[in-house]
């Protein structure tokens, strides 16, 4: 790491990229605020400017994709249900 750079801005991108790859929502949920909070710790070691102001953006970007309603597939349902109806038989 060298001198002068802020390495919260890296944990925060990987915690995005990490929360869009989560298959369960509590998990993406969870993510999602974990790099919101990392954004903020970026912003806060930032002078005031554009890229603080950019850092804070992102923060708040990421809360409203964590407070967002659960997308329900269609398609997930039915699976969920034949699932269900195997293990009981299977037990």
């Amino acid at each position: 790491m060298s001198f002068g750079k802020n390495p919260h801005v890296a944990k925060a991108q990987a915690a995005e990229q990490k929360a869009e790859l989560a298959t369960d929502h509590l998990a993406r949920e969870r993510a999602y605020r974990e790099a919101a909070h990392l954004w903020e710790r970026a912003a806060t070691r930032e002078q005031p400017g554009k890229r603080k102001t950019e850092y804070e953006a992102n923060a708040e970007r990421l809360r409203e994709l964590a407070d967002a309603p659960a997308e329900v597939d269609a398609s997930v349902a039915p699976l969920e249900r034949a699932r269900a109806a195997m293990s009981s038989f299977l037990n």
